[in-house]
């Protein structure tokens, strides 16, 4: 993989984001930061996504080896999901973007309805 070309398919900076840079694993590590959760913990934690979606997230992110499933022989069946140590690694820039994001949503807010207006005149 070429490194630093970052318009370059294969630059290792777009393979991770394409993984991470969307909403749903955000909100998955996220919600897995504080330990093991059930898939309807994490469904319900972070709403809006469907069972399909949410699915094709965890599965995503299993074989990213950013988390682990693991199921207990119970009836009815348990599944628990649960970071990686390299998924716990994304904890750090993503609450840097968390804090970017607080810090800022005033002003993107205000750009979105300044925008808008704009756009409706």
């Amino acid at each position: 993989m070429q490194q630093g070309d970052f318009f370059d398919p294969s630059c290792p900076t777009r393979v991770v984001l394409d993984r991470i840079g969307d909403k749903w694993s955000v909100l998955v590590v996220l919600s897995l930061h504080r330990g093991p959760r059930r898939f309807t913990e994490l469904r319900d934690m972070i709403g809006g996504v469907t069972p399909k979606v949410l699915t094709q997230t965890l599965r995503a992110m299993e074989r990213d080896g950013l988390l682990t499933r693991k199921v207990f022989a119970e009836v009815p069946p348990r599944v628990e999901y649960t970071l990686t140590e390299l998924g716990q690694s994304l904890q750090e820039p993503l609450q840097a973007v968390t804090d970017w994001a607080e810090h800022n949503v005033n002003a993107v807010m205000s750009a979105r309805d300044l925008h808008d207006t704009r756009a409706t005149a």
